[in-house]
C-alpha cells in the first residue's frame, strides 16, 4: 500500500502526462512551497493547477476529492485554495481519468463528481463527472476563468 505522499505524486505525474498528451504545455514550479503543483498554458494564459487524487465512494457512484489542504501539526489547520490556484486537476485511479474543475466552482471542503445517476432521481446541483473530464475541459478551455488575484502567474 502506497503512502499518501506517493499516491499524490503518482496522481500528479499522471495529470502532467495527460495535459501534455492533450497538447497543453505544463510548467513546474521550483520547490514544494507553492499552493499549486503546476502551471498550464491555455491560449496564452497561465493557470495555476492544484492536483488531487479522487477516490470512489458509494460503490463507485461518485468520485470525491478534498478542496483544501490540512496541516496535521498542532493545532490542526486547513486552508482553501481560493485565490491561490485556478484549477483543480484530480486523477481517479478508479476511472483512470483526470477531471478538471475551476477552484472558484468547487466547494469549500470537497468536490463530488457523479459517475452514475442518483438513485433518488436528483438532477439539480449534481456535478456529472463526464462533464469535467480533461477532454471536456480542454474542449471548452475558451471559458476558463482568468484569475482575479494580482499575484497570479
Amino acid at each position: 500500500m502506497a503512502n499518501t505522499k506517493m499516491i499524490g505524486e503518482i496522481s500528479e505525474a499522471i495529470v502532467i502526462a495527460e495535459f501534455l498528451k492533450s497538447g497543453i504545455p505544463v510548467l513546474l514550479p521550483f520547490g514544494d512551497n507553492q499552493r499549486y503543483d503546476m502551471v498550464v498554458e491555455v491560449d496564452g494564459r497561465f493557470l495555476r493547477v492544484q492536483c488531487k487524487t479522487a477516490r470512489a465512494l458509494r460503490g463507485g457512484a461518485v468520485l470525491c476529492f478534498k478542496t483544501k489542504s490540512t496541516n496535521r501539526t498542532r493545532p490542526i489547520t486547513s486552508r482553501s485554495y481560493r485565490n491561490q490556484a485556478d484549477l483543480f486537476a484530480a486523477y481517479s485511479p478508479y476511472t483512470k481519468q483526470v477531471y478538471v474543475l475551476p477552484v472558484e466552482e468547487a466547494g469549500e471542503a470537497e468536490v463530488w463528481l457523479r459517475l452514475t445517476p442518483a438513485k433518488n432521481g436528483q438532477v439539480s446541483r449534481v456535478r456529472h463527472a463526464e462533464e469535467h473530464t480533461l477532454a471536456a475541459w480542454a474542449g471548452a478551455a475558451v471559458n476558463v476563468p482568468t484569475s482575479t488575484d494580482p499575484r497570479a502567474v
